[in-house]
């Protein structure tokens, strides 16, 4: 058992290595939606394999056209995975855990979503409207924890907002109902992801 968990974590920390040469340092991102533009300042040095997915998805056009299918009020908005309707939309690929990377949950950066899994982060992501780091005994904690069930993993975060958060902020302030996945609360008026693009520089 310990042998294969070496194994595992020495593959994960060669993927982490290969991919740290060649995914920007800092690439920036525009995301257009029906309720305004954002941009991101993405950290490749950080999470490595985690932009370099992000990147891919965004080359590929695989976000345009999905919705925020999960919006709470002063924690997080959540994207990425679903269109309209709420028709599931997978990328097919999933990650390996990249928190603990220096990078905390706290307002304005944008991590992974997953499961209870810690390496099932598929294409969806939220952004933090809040400090997400457990500074009072009732607030959330994305954050990798010590000494508990959930053990190191938390959420990775892999960037930033540099622009436009009032337009996440709308997001997730927008009038929802718990009518998306599982229950979860969703703008009544669907926001959608329009497009999301690199930004190059003259």
């Amino acid at each position: 058992m310990k042998k294969a968990l070496l194994t595992l974590l020495l593959t994960f920390a060669c993927a982490i290595a290969c991919a740290a040469d060649k995914v920007p340092a800092h690439p920036h991102i525009e995301v257009e939606t029906t309720e305004g533009t954002f941009k991101l300042e993405l950290d490749g040095r950080a999470a490595p394999l985690t932009v370099a997915s992000f990147l891919k998805l965004v080359d590929s056009g695989f976000y345009d056209g999905t919705v925020f299918h999960r919006v709470i009020p002063g924690f997080m908005a959540q994207g990425g995975g679903y269109t309209p309707g709420f028709k599931l939309k997978e990328s097919g690929v999933t990650l390996p855990n990249e928190s603990g990377n220096g990078l905390s949950n706290l307002r304005g950066t944008i991590a992974m979503a997953r499961t209870s899994d810690p390496h099932s982060a598929n294409s969806q992501f939220f952004i933090n409207v809040a400090n997400n780091v457990g500074q009072t005994p009732d607030s959330p904690n994305l954050d990798p924890l010590k000494h508990t069930v959930r053990g190191r993993w938390g959420f990775t975060v892999f960037g930033f907002v540099i622009e436009g958060m009032e337009v996440v902020d709308a997001i997730t302030n927008a009038e929802s109902a718990p009518n998306g996945p599982g229950g979860a609360p969703a703008p009544i008026i669907p926001i959608v992801i329009k497009k999301v693009s690199r930004i190059t520089y003259d």
